[in-house]
């Protein structure tokens, strides 16, 4: 039966060169000169920690991010900017998670997503991707396709066709 698995990964090492792109390009603009900036991967837990003087500046290297990863070939739903901006001191922080893998609760929207989509395919949640079969490799294009209409702010990959 042919299949395939949606899942949501990050490539660790093109998060780190879109970093280092945004570090550089920030350095290097004129109203970043003599101001505290700090961009900051945490490799391990997949969280990015941005510093700046204001929160205007922490919005600015959010654009810059934002636009820089796009050309790394990573969508911007990777980010979640759900923490608002805080200040420390004269300084002002923002922590953003980046999402790596189907949390659980996603997995279950996706499945329920699939399921009423009214396609004649199974789903099925495996640790965080979601295994789709069906008789026909038609139908698993049908969800392929339905698949980028749906708004649930996860950046998907379709791998591991089988036929």
């Amino acid at each position: 039966m042919p299949s395939f698995d949606i899942s949501s990964k990050v490539d660790l090492q093109t998060l780190d060169n879109a970093i280092n792109i945004v570090k550089k390009e920030v350095t290097n603009r004129f109203d970043f000169k003599g101001s505290h900036v700090v961009i900051d991967l945490n490799k391990k837990d997949f969280k990015l920690m941005l510093e700046a003087d204001s929160e205007m500046k922490i919005g600015q290297i959010t654009d810059v991010l934002i636009s820089k990863s796009m050309k790394q070939g990573l969508a911007a739903e990777i980010y979640d900017f759900s923490k608002e901006p805080f200040p420390s001191g004269k300084i002002t922080k923002q922590e953003v998670q980046v999402r790596n893998g189907i949390k659980q609760e996603d997995a279950k929207k996706i499945v329920k997503l699939i399921k009423d989509s009214g396609l004649k395919v199974q789903a099925a949640i495996m640790d965080d991707i979601i295994r789709v079969t069906a008789k026909k490799i038609d139908d698993l294009q049908d969800v392929i396709q339905a698949s980028k209409e749906w708004n649930i702010g996860l950046a998907f990959q379709f791998v591991n066709m089988k036929s």
